[in-house]
């Protein structure tokens, strides 16, 4: 995994290949809440008598083996309404402020996912490889969200498991593909639950949320500095809505809109890899060495849906004890759409498939799935489901309701549209009821919120980060008119430069600026 390309991980998905489009999740600050944590947050000094004892202990750092970085270990309440009920402990990280000039306070980092590790992406990349300037004022912060990586992971299936799961048909052809795939999602389901009963209840975005702001006071901060990207943005709009009072300086980067329905955000999801793919074939076509023509962009895609259904039919060797099906050759081909500096690996693993040889798009898939190469999987795919579950009620919950939503979602994709329409069933055999529900996030009294969109993400369409801004009282839209998932330190200089002045003097842009 290139750390330097964050959301390669935010994977907003489930699952089997495709089921990114389930990862996109909103939910209701209600769920979880108590009514003296929303008084909490009108005074940054005010905390309720029953998390007295959490905001008041103390954290002990250690050298965590990572040179500048240093580790802790914070607890928190399994369950925010029964805070008595037993805790969970949550993994954090940092890296001191290195100076020149004066430390501004702490700016905690999120890859997104849901699932991506926080403390992975802040010591593989945002902690060395954030503006210098930045790391200079700030101690660089981290926590591992409850369920994820270091911070008593979701666990639902082996490797060996997950490697037969992610080759389940997402496109079933007969009722007899459709029960395999619908079986498939029982199995991780139940799965899940058999390995992480306890927690699954208590991994949504609101708890989550409410954890940031026990680490904002443990370090010391009266407000919460924070740069999200992809799902990070709701945590952090969620943080926004639930504590505007101890809002600082948010940047929310590749955004999601809260107030969508699960369908409707993975449709719109399903149109933005289509635009993100219609922007790679533009190209691909005009490489002397494009496996799919070199004529047009529709063109391009009719080659690729018709490798996909030969795959579909005769899966191709891999030098691996899988082969290459039509499931994760799509997920091969979705892992690159995230940034197009991967398109030439896109167009080489391609054209391997087109000749036999399914290792590069392989690879690429492995890369996505985070699975290492003894079979293990880290707990992404895990947590991302528990969280998406847990924050919306299922776009579906039976193939009937599927089978009628596939003419919007193929017209949202000719190339995606079958295959991101049944990823959407993932929650449909969820074990724990969602607690959260779509709506508008406001936080109005917070500080100013800088929301970055790019014109031609796959993940998370640019109309989402329109819609984030202009609900926030305070929000303001900074645009990225290019490829690719998220902006900040992607290599735009305009982009870097808005996000740094921020961070660094508290002034947001302009209202609407573009970037190129």
């Amino acid at each position: 995994m290139d750390t330097r390309r964050p959301f390669r991980t935010l994977a907003l998905a489930l699952g089997t290949a495709g089921l990114l489009v389930s990862g996109c999740s909103g939910g209701d600050a209600s769920s979880g809440a108590t009514s003296s944590a929303d008084a909490a947050s009108a005074s940054p000094s005010a905390v309720p008598a029953a998390l007295k004892t959490y905001y008041a202990q103390h954290l002990s750092w250690r050298d965590c083996g990572v040179s500048g970085f240093q580790c802790t270990t914070m607890k928190a309440p399994l369950d925010y309404a029964k805070p008595d009920g037993g805790d969970i402990k949550l993994a954090v990280s940092r890296k001191k402020a290195t100076g020149p000039g004066k430390r501004i306070g702490s700016l905690l980092v999120n890859p997104g996912g849901p699932g991506g590790s926080a403390i992975g992406y802040l010591q593989g990349y945002a902690g060395i490889g954030y503006p210098a300037q930045v790391r200079a004022r700030y101690d660089m912060v981290a926590v591992d969200p409850r369920g994820v990586a270091r911070s008593e992971p979701v666990e639902c299936l082996t490797g060996p498991q997950m490697d037969a799961y992610t080759q389940v048909d997402q496109t079933p052809d007969d009722d007899a593909e459709v029960t395999k795939l619908s079986d498939a999602f029982e199995k991780f389901a139940a799965g899940c639950e058999k390995r992480s009963g306890e927690v699954l209840p208590h991994v949504s975005t609101v708890e989550t949320a409410r954890d940031m702001d026990m680490l904002r006071a443990l370090l010391g901060d009266e407000r919460l500095n924070y740069v999200g990207a992809s799902y990070g943005t709701f945590l952090g709009a969620t943080y926004a809505e639930l504590f505007p009072g101890r809002t600082g300086r948010l940047v929310l980067d590749g955004a999601m809109d809260p107030s969508l329905s699960s369908v409707e955000l993975n449709r719109a999801q399903t149109a933005g890899f289509e635009t993100a793919f219609q922007s790679f074939a533009q190209d691909c076509v005009k490489q002397s060495d494009c496996p799919l023509g070199s004529t047009s962009a529709s063109d391009a895609a009719d080659r690729l849906k018709k490798l996909f259904a030969g795959l579909d039919q005769d899966p191709i060797p891999t030098g691996d004890s899988r082969e290459l099906g039509e499931s994760l050759a799509t997920t091969g081909v979705i892992a690159a759409m995230y940034d197009e500096s991967a398109w030439s690996q896109l167009r080489t693993a391609l054209a391997g498939a087109e000749s036999g040889d399914g290792s590069g798009l392989l690879a690429l898939a492995d890369s996505y799935y985070e699975r290492e190469p003894s079979g293990k999987y880290a707990n992404l795919m895990f947590a991302n489901a528990a969280v998406n579950c847990l924050d919306l009620p299922p776009a579906f919950t039976g193939p009937e309701a599927v089978e009628k939503a596939l003419p919007s979602f193929e017209k949202a994709s000719p190339v995606f549209g079958r295959g991101f329409a049944w990823a959407a069933l993932n929650c449909g055999h969820w074990p724990v009821p969602a607690t959260g529900t779509a709506h508008r996030i406001e936080a109005k009294g917070a500080a100013p919120i800088v929301v970055v969109g790019t014109t031609r993400d796959p993940a998370t369409p640019y109309a989402w980060a329109e819609s984030l801004a202009g609900q926030l009282s305070s929000g303001t839209l900074l645009t990225y008119e290019g490829d690719g998932h998220t902006a900040y330190g992607r290599g735009s200089d305009c982009i870097d430069t808005a996000i740094n002045t921020y961070l660094l003097e508290g002034t947001p842009p302009p209202a609407h600026k573009k970037c190129t």
